[in-house]
């Protein structure tokens, strides 16, 4: 039955936000601005489910921006956490966590002979910048549009009107200047990555990718795009940044970036591997490494880096990653595809196209394949706002924008996705319907 989201308590808090916070929110997507209307709040969640202030319950597909691969609130995780506060929040001195932690990432990563851990994945893209330029002693970076490395300045870069040498600021308040050294090309394009190295590969420190596009929806990489990036950037003596905070530990135990024929020289991560609490990591080959300060003459440093709730967290987690947890994940997110695109042919909507990789989707009302920005771009943002508050209002809770990732949890089950059917079958058809829902 529909029951019009949000409910009159969260319509309060929105409004009592706004006179305090800007916009209401700490990070814009929950604004609801992409999709209209006021945002949700959540006061607690369990498992494959989110609660609302008003009482509501919402099959959770955002699982925290995917950092919640178990559900909301697993036992395990909690009792970590609980655990490690009673023994002291913060120290700002090194605790065993710490390097437990980072053990326990490279026995999956072995490839990441030496890391830091920091408080954001944001943090943990710039300071794998910083290192690479440090490194090579190169200033240009080169990244891909409709990438999201994080809202450092370097990396809020669009593409200009020429190739790659003049980027514009994505923001207000960067300067020309800083994203002057960061170069813009289209993912999936090995030859325009040739033809940049052909031009100023001397000039190149590295090259950061998503081994899998996740943030314009999720865009798998083209046979043979990976490759490319890595000979033509270690052919030139640049490095190969991997951003796998997104994917690090959600498609395998481990990155996945080398089983997608990238060769990475860093890799970043995040969200999984804080279990729900804040973190970042970068890490990578030894020589590389340690150029960071204390060892090295590339600065970093954060108080509150190695958090021990954090760690406890990320260890808890990991250690319930076992094969059946990505085994049911595959069967789960097979089904939402599954479901998704049966729904979208009965009711008639074309084009729309569920682009998948493990427990990653992404929802596009354009014809497929989607294989980089501009192809994900044309999907109909409209459609998707109505098919976003259709399945909403009775009880399923998608990613408020179009061009985000939907993210499928172990704590999905079979039945979970039985009852939301009926959700996603009517966000498909008030999609189909022209006209505003809100």
């Amino acid at each position: 039955m529909s029951r019009p989201s949000p409910g009159p308590v969260s319509r309060r808090l929105a409004h009592r936000a706004a006179r305090v916070l800007v916009g209401g929110v700490d990070s814009p997507v929950r604004s609801f601005r992409a999709v209209g209307g006021t945002p949700v709040f959540f006061a607690r969640g369990r498992g494959a489910y989110l609660f609302d202030v008003d009482g509501r319950r919402y099959l959770d597909l955002v699982g925290s921006w995917g950092a919640n691969l178990l559900g909301n609130a697993p036992p395990d995780v909690v009792r970590a956490v609980r655990k490690t506060a009673l023994r002291g929040l913060t120290f700002g001195a090194p605790s065993p966590l710490e390097h437990e932690l980072a053990e326990r990432i490279r026995r999956a990563a072995p490839e990441l002979e030496r890391l830091r851990f920091v408080s954001s994945g944001t943090e943990a893209v710039m300071s794998a910048v910083r290192l690479a330029r440090g490194f090579t002693g190169r200033p240009k970076v080169v990244k891909f549009a409709g990438g999201y490395h994080g809202h450092s300045d370097g990396l809020l870069a669009r593409a200009g009107s020429g190739l790659a040498t003049a980027s514009l600021p994505d923001s207000a308040g960067v300067p020309p200047t800083i994203v002057g050294e960061t170069v813009v090309l289209s993912y999936n394009d090995p030859e325009a990555l040739a033809d940049l190295f052909g031009r100023h590969g001397r000039s190149i420190a590295a090259v950061v990718v998503e081994p899998v596009g996740g943030n314009m929806g999720v865009v798998p990489p083209r046979p043979g795009f990976l490759e490319a990036v890595s000979s033509l950037a270690h052919r030139s003596g640049s490095l190969v940044i991997a951003d796998e905070v997104i994917t690090g530990f959600r498609l395998r135990n481990g990155t996945v970036h080398d089983s997608l024929g990238l060769t990475a020289d860093l890799v970043t991560l995040g969200k999984v591997v804080g279990g729900g609490m804040p973190v970042g990591a970068y890490g990578g080959r030894r020589e590389v490494m340690e150029l960071v300060a204390p060892l090295g003459p590339v600065y970093q440093a954060g108080t509150l880096s190695g958090h021990p709730l954090a760690m406890a967290a990320g260890l808890a987690t990991l250690d319930r990653l076992s094969p059946a947890v990505y085994r049911a994940l595959e069967r789960s997110s097979s089904d939402l595809e599954e479901r998704l695109v049966r729904s979208a042919e009965e009711e008639g909507v074309d084009p729309f196209t569920v682009e998948r990789v493990g427990s990653m989707l992404g929802v596009f009302f354009a014809p497929g394949p989607i294989r980089d920005d501009r192809d994900a771009g044309r999907t109909d943002r409209a459609q998707y706002a109505r098919f976003f508050h259709a399945a909403l209002d009775r009880g399923v809770y998608l990613p408020p924008s179009a061009l985000e990732t939907t993210f499928v949890s172990a704590a999905i089950r079979p039945e979970d996705l039985e009852r939301a059917q009926g959700a996603l079958r009517s966000g498909l058809r008030a999609a189909r319907r022209r006209g505003a829902r809100r």
